[in-house]
């Protein structure tokens, strides 16, 4: 178990530091780098041409290739212990570990259609909707091997906490992918001057509306983490939800201050992907809370929620 949740946490830091990586990429105007050559380099793995943009493009490849690497030693080690406690079977680390496998695999088919495609913003997008899900499983890969809090007594958590768990995950999944088309989609990310209501409008139409409607579910998820924040310790709830509530609105309170900083402030472009490494940072935050909630709630909140429809 031990050795599981080792490689687990490695491989999850792993994920984080290579979507860092995606956005110094995106903003530095990269992504091309390598012209619409993938998974190599203008036919090599070690090209001579030691432009910035390629010399950024081939080590996000490279990061790529040890994080893959990572992640298939973790589901090969999961594989060789499925017989210890938490390993195989339901709700072991086996499964999830064989599913950030699968997205690894899928973020790389996805990866080379973003090359070959010139950068498709819908594309991009979704090779960040599979990074996060990679993150996510990781994170629930690290806690089923009694990381990251799971281990701690959980007992009188009420069912309220894992509902409010499930929206802060929906409104935070919303959020990084507006933000995500925001950044990639032209003119989006400049349409809106100022900070946090629009001073003056640089670009109407869509791009307007996109970058609205990504702030609007930003600080619906500030309010909801917020509220969840200073609910929990009334309830006497158990400390590991609480700590988690706060890291995840602490995260949240950094990641406006970021936001109002890009825009007030016209940060240097290496300081711009700062609001994506810390919007990653709180997804993860938010993921490891409703992963606590989930092991806290009562059991027949289980059962409810998992007989009940999932939501449109």
């Amino acid at each position: 178990m031990r050795s599981v949740r080792r490689l687990a946490v490695a491989a999850l830091v792993l994920a984080y530091l290579q979507i860092v990586f995606g956005a110094i990429v995106r903003i530095t105007g990269s992504g091309l780098g390598c012209g619409d050559h993938w998974p190599d380099c203008y036919g090599s793995f070690t090209p001579v041409n030691r432009g910035i943009g390629l010399l950024i493009e081939i080590s996000h490849r490279y990061g790529a290739a040890i994080l893959s690497t990572a992640v298939f030693v973790l589901a090969i080690v999961a594989f060789i212990n499925r017989d210890e406690q938490g390993v195989g079977g339901a709700g072991g680390a086996l499964r999830s570990s064989i599913a950030a496998a699968g997205l690894v695999i899928l973020a790389a088919l996805v990866g080379a259609a973003t090359v070959k495609l010139g950068l498709n913003p819908i594309v991009i997008v979704t090779h960040l909707a599979i990074a996060m899900s990679l993150l996510a499983v990781l994170a629930i890969t690290v806690m089923r091997t009694g990381g990251l809090g799971a281990l701690s007594d959980m007992s009188g958590a009420s069912p309220r906490t894992w509902r409010a768990a499930r929206i802060a995950v929906i409104l935070a999944a919303l959020t990084l992918l507006l933000g995500a088309l925001t950044a990639n989609v032209a003119d989006a990310a400049i349409a809106c001057g100022g900070f946090p209501w629009c001073r003056s409008v640089n670009a109407g139409g869509p791009p307007l509306i996109l970058q609205i409607t990504h702030r609007v579910i930003a600080f619906l998820l500030f309010g909801h983490l917020w509220g969840i924040a200073a609910a929990l310790p009334r309830r006497n709830e158990p400390r590991a939800l609480v700590r988690s509530a706060r890291v995840a609105f602490g995260l949240a309170v950094l990641q406006v201050l970021i936001a109002a900083a890009m825009v007030e402030m016209h940060l240097p472009t290496v300081l711009r992907s700062l609001h994506q490494a810390t919007g990653a940072l709180l997804w993860v935050s938010v993921c490891v809370f409703a992963g606590l909630a989930r092991i806290a709630a009562p059991a027949e909140s289980k059962r409810a929620s998992s007989l009940a429809p999932e939501p449109a």
